[in-house]
């Protein structure tokens, strides 16, 4: 039987092609991101254990109560680093501080974005070095009228040695030059971020630093880490946390691997589609394959060939195709991940350099998936045919399905689809999740019914084409099994494509009506990292000549009655014309001080209504503050909590400061009004200025850069279901030689055997569009139900362009998967065609 299924192989190389390339591009998705995420991981753990080379105990802030900290001196001192280096087995120790540092660009735009643009303190210890930086130019600052910048930061600015830079760290922008350039492995920087050092004594005054943030102590020679730790500890407050290098390390370590894993696991769900897709190429060629044989099976049967040694004929075939494919696919995925490291670069995460990683784990998960999935894939082909009695078999070549095996496999979907649809509508998201995978298995067992309305219905369309499209229609409907199973292939790929689209499409929606409706200011004004803004920037606007009005919105947490809550300083004059609020009791016009404004989420839970009193605890622990409802508003993702006076919120402020600013010019919004507010706040690179249509955007680019990638992920997907088209009409083509011998030597030129295949493609590929892209949107319906649960501005939106796009793409696919099919059966020679069985 083996040498039987090695001859088989041997015997259907171009037809097994397809089933090949199936597989090995599942493969090499999976080994791909299993070798990506291992490089990546060990490089970084690589590049960070160099990080600790200085540090063998780090002494950490914090320790003691709120209490004890604001009665006690700060801790992490210039003097406690003094004790501390003079310590039996020290050998140095550095201190740190880093914070928010807005650095600007050559246009003024900030560098490094709103989370990864960091200052920090350059500490000289021993020679004067500071030994978690190395300069490749100029030195390091000395005043503070010098930094340093990281080597890509200086690269991407084109910023080098004596340049001035502006830059901004609490407010007030500053300019400075660079005295230096370093490389650093500081993660951030590495991930697109940008570092800027400062000396020491400027960097605590620019941080607004009282103290270290860590202390490094480095063991001399033969004092052990833990041994130099225990020394540490007694210069300490009891309990006082300190690491030492080795456990800074081990928790980097882990870290990594959590991240990698994270990034792992989202690129193995993508591969185990692609993969999934793949099975029903696999079944679909081993059961043209084995309907072929039919013949030579029933022969094998019966010269005493038993049913198990037919499926076992099958299952080895198969296991030959999974492990070629596996190798194949291996060794593709290795190529996949350096391909990965390079387009990650390139797109600016600067990776950082090591060697390529290959586990032993890889290797063999590579192997186990392609043998296995492609056995599994062949295994009821092969049960199928050995269940055929011999004499039947012989008596015809290609066994066509029973009306009992449709009308089982019918009823099983009916009844897959229905229990999909139930867990749909449950209230549990990872019911509902388990729901869309029950519900889409389920179309997929009812496909072979679903086609024949649909390939009926595609007759208007193809009666322009005449004989050729009426030959196309019934081709594709002849085996709806084989049709089935070709263009559910395509539609898992389109369903996940329509769902997402969907969903990104009316969260989009829904963030811009949020804004539109919730802001009737022209402006926000916040810190890029959305830390605090000094009183001074809102004093600063109202100097303005073209501003009409502006408020604060300072930030408080407390309970409202009994409820933890957000509470909102705001101006009570000029909060309700920069604002929109859609009220079901009172008005923003009734705010005055010693009022307040609440969601009606708060004034549900609280049975709260305009004009009652209730009470307002700040966490500060000052007395409870006795406040009037002056209105009720309906709240939302940008609106919610508590809205009082800032005369009611700042008593119980530890430093007045304002989350953002609103403005509203006389003329509205316009780019002469934004350049204007840029000028007044010194084109300062930490300070944001946008207006509803840059807050939407932002949210909305987010959304779409996601999408786009899942785009990508799902790409593979889709290619291998083109394979599957091709792969169905070349084995469809072989099947019919005889027939389209026959329509040749009636008078069917070589072009209209063309057409009629690709007709025959585009049948199969809209069809399989249609259904995922019919179950995309009801997917995305179902998840919008839950998200507009939360979002109330939620409600879905068809993206009828990319659907059209979705369905021009899938007929392309047809046209270009049968190209090389319609040319085969273009090529036959009638006579030849005509003798062949």
């Amino acid at each position: 039987m083996f040498r039987t299924a090695l001859r088989n192989v041997l015997a259907h190389k171009a037809r097994l092609l397809m089933t090949v390339l199936a597989v090995m591009l599942g493969v090499a998705f999976v080994s791909g991101t299993l070798v990506f995420t291992d490089t990546f991981g060990n490089a970084y753990k690589n590049k960070s254990a160099k990080s600790f080379d200085h540090v063998s105990v780090a002494v950490l802030s914090g320790g003691g109560s709120n209490e004890d900290e604001k009665k006690e001196k700060p801790r992490l001192t210039d003097a406690l680093l003094k004790k501390a280096a003079a310590l039996p087995g020290a050998d140095s120790a550095i201190g740190s501080v880093s914070g928010f540092t807005a650095l600007a660009d050559k246009d003024g735009k900030l560098v490094g974005g709103e989370w990864g643009t960091t200052g920090a303190n350059y500490f000289p210890g021993k020679g004067g070095k500071d030994p978690r930086y190395d300069f490749t130019d100029g030195a390091a600052p000395k005043s503070a009228g010098e930094i340093a910048l990281d080597s890509r930061t200086a690269d991407r600015t084109g910023y080098g040695v004596g340049d001035t830079v502006r830059l901004s760290t609490d407010g007030p922008v500053r300019t400075a030059k660079v005295s230096g350039v370093f490389d650093t492995d500081e993660g951030s920087v590495v991930a697109g971020g940008s570092l800027v050092l400062f000396d020491n004594k400027t960097a605590f005054k620019a941080l607004n630093k009282t103290q270290y943030d860590e202390i490094d102590v480095k063991a001399a020679g033969g004092t052990s880490e833990a041994a130099l730790e225990r020394s540490v500890e007694k210069i300490l407050p009891e309990d006082h946390p300190t690491m030492t290098g080795g456990e800074l390390k081990a928790q980097q370590d882990s870290m990594i691997e959590e991240q990698t894993s994270s990034m792992s696991q989202v690129l193995l769900i993508f591969a185990g589609i692609a993969l999934f897709v793949g099975i029903f190429i696999i079944a679909n060629t081993f059961t043209m394959l084995v309907a072929q044989r039919t013949k030579e099976l029933a022969l094998m049967r019966a010269v005493g060939a038993s049913r198990r040694q037919v499926t076992r004929s099958v299952l080895i075939e198969a296991f030959l195709v999974g492990m070629i494919a596996a190798v194949t696919g291996f060794a593709l995925g290795i190529g996949v991940a350096v391909g990965l490291e390079s387009l990650m670069n390139s797109a600016g995460a600067s990776l950082p350099d090591g060697p390529l990683v290959i586990a032993p784990t890889t290797i063999v998960v590579a192997l186990l998936i392609g043998v296995v999935v492609t056995m599994l894939a062949a295994w009821l082909p092969g049960r199928r045919a050995a269940k055929i009695p011999p004499v039947a078999a012989m008596n015809s070549v290609h066994a066509t399905p029973t009306m009992r095996g449709l009308v089982v496999r019918n009823t099983i979907g009916s009844i897959i689809v229905a229990l999909g649809a139930l867990m749909l509508f449950m209230d549990d998201n990872y019911v509902k999740s388990g729901g869309a995978g029950v519900m889409l298995v389920g179309v997929i067992v009812l496909t072979p019914l679903l086609s024949r309305p649909f390939i009926a219905a595609s007759a208007p369309l193809l009666k322009p084409f005449g004989v050729t499209g009426k030959l196309s229609r019934l081709n594709s409907v002849r085996n709806p099994r084989r049709t089935a199973s070709t263009a559910a292939a395509l539609m898992i790929g389109l369903t996940l494509i329509t769902a997402m689209t969907v969903v990104a499409t009316s969260m989009s929606s829904a963030i811009n009506k949020m804004a539109a409706g919730s802001m009737k200011a022209d402006y926000s004004v916040s810190m890029a990292n959305f830390q605090p803004l000094t009183p001074e920037v809102r004093e600063k606007l109202d100097k303005l000549p073209d501003v009409e009005a502006t408020t604060p919105l300072r930030e408080a947490y407390g309970e409202a009655d009994g409820g933890f809550t957000t509470i909102s300083g705001v101006d009570p004059k000029t909060f309700g014309g920069l604002v929109g609020m859609d009220f079901t009791g009172g008005s923003v016009e009734g705010l005055k001080a010693g009022d307040a404004l609440i969601d009606d989420k708060l004034a549900k839970d609280k049975g709260l209504k305009a004009g009652d009193t209730f009470p307002l605890k700040f966490d500060d622990d000052s007395k409870t503050v006795k406040v009037k409802v002056a209105g009720v508003y309906e709240g939302n993702e940008m609106l919610s909590g508590v809205f009082a006076a800032t005369s009611v919120v700042d008593p119980h402020l530890t430093k007045v400061v304002d989350k953002q600013v609103l403005v509203k010019m006389e003329d509205g919004a316009s780019d002469k009004a934004e350049d204007a507010i840029v000028k007044a706040l010194g084109e300062n690179p930490a300070i944001t200025v946008q207006d509803k249509d840059a807050i939407s955007n932002a949210v909305a680019g987010a959304i779409n850069m996601m999408l786009n990638m899942l785009y990508g992920l799902l790409a593979m997907a889709v290619l291998i279901a083109v394979l599957g088209v091709i792969n169905t009409l070349a084995m469809s083509v072989f099947e019919r030689k005889h027939e389209i011998g026959m329509l040749r030597a009636i008078g069917l030129d070589r072009a209209k055997v063309k057409q009629m295949v690709r007709l025959e493609a585009v049948i199969i590929s809209l069809f399989g569009a249609v259904l995922g892209i019919g179950l995309g949107l009801f997917m995305g319906w179902v998840a919008g139900g839950t998200i507009s649960n939360s979002v109330s501005t939620y409600t879905m939106e068809i993206p009828l362009g990319r659907i059209v796009v979705f369905l021009g793409i899938a007929a392309l696919v047809g046209v270009l998967a049968a190209m090389w099919p319609a040319r085969s059966a273009a090529k036959l020679n009638p006579l030849m065609a005509i003798k062949s069985e």
